[in-house]
């Protein structure tokens, strides 16, 4: 390990007597830990052209992978000093609109009870590898399987058709039947969720119109409100705009799917202490809402 901080510093510094400085050592001491590292590795790291030292080819790749490695060993050290006085941080993988109208709202009183505690979001929408991803956790909507995960029931799904004022003053609707005149808007992850309403009001699947599919939900929200046609949404997530009336129901025939939102969790992280609390503070969320 020295002789890697040691190539480290001077590879950043492009100088043995910078990177003494910064690592309390003489130049030379530097020098002879390099020299010894390279002879390990039986490759020059370094060219030597007077008083001047720059990386070969090799050095420089090997220090982009080495700066990494003693990045990620630090950030683990200091995280394992956060565990042992509870603080530390977790990198959570969410929903885009689903960490908006309800993760992010809630996300105060988390760190009111866990001051210690930071939680990365990120947005992700399909399964990914998250090892590789470097995730501690994932919520995302489904079946609530996710193999190799552990999984964490948060919120059924009930979707409703929502519309805007203004289409609906232009073409009202007097029966559910009617919604077919309209466009008929999805998330581009579910595009059988319009099929499964139209089946549970009793309506010929054969009527609909469907229209332009969107990969995020945010986007589908937009579409709706501009006037592009009918979107079937989660109730929860279209709370803030029926409330203002940018959104009305079509008709107020909520569907509950057969999926859910979950969080996700790999077992040998449940032994992070960052991760089992925000588990279940996400819990007692879960259930307080209920």
């Amino acid at each position: 390990m020295s002789l890697l901080v040691a190539f480290e510093a001077a590879a950043r510094h492009l100088s043995f007597t910078r990177a003494a400085v910064e690592l309390s050592l003489t130049q030379s001491a530097v020098s002879r830990q390099v020299q010894a590292l390279e002879e390990l590795l039986e490759i020059p790291l370094f060219r030597r052209e007077g008083r001047k030292i720059a990386l070969t080819d090799t050095g420089a790749m090997y220090q982009r992978e080495v700066s990494g490695a003693l990045q990620r060993i630090s950030s683990a050290s200091l995280q394992a000093i956060a565990y042992r006085t509870g603080g530390g941080s977790l990198h959570l993988a969410s929903l885009p609109a689903f960490t908006a109208k309800w993760l992010m709202p809630r996300m105060k009183s988390f760190y009111g009870t866990h001051p210690g505690i930071l939680v990365h979001i990120h947005s992700r929408l399909k399964q990914f590898d998250l090892e590789l991803a470097g995730i501690d956790a994932v919520i995302g909507v489904g079946d609530g399987v996710w193999p190799g995960l552990l999984s964490h029931h948060l919120i059924d799904e009930v979707v409703v058709p929502v519309i805007s004022p203004a289409l609906r003053r232009a073409h009202p609707m007097m029966s559910p039947a009617d919604i077919s005149q309209h466009l008929l808007l999805v998330v581009a992850a579910r595009p059988y969720v319009w099929k499964d309403w139209f089946s549970a009001q009793g309506l010929p699947v054969s009527k609909m119109r469907l229209g332009p599919q969107f990969e995020l939900t945010s986007h589908l929200i937009q579409a709706v409100a501009s006037g592009i046609g009918v979107g079937l949404l989660p109730t929860f997530l279209v709370e803030d705009e029926l409330r203002s009336g940018v959104l009305e129901t079509a008709f107020d025939l909520p569907l509950k799917t057969n999926a859910g939102y979950y969080l996700f969790v790999p077992p040998e992280k449940l032994s992070l202490p960052p991760v089992t609390a925000f588990r279940n503070w996400l819990l007692e969320q879960r259930d307080n809402a209920g």
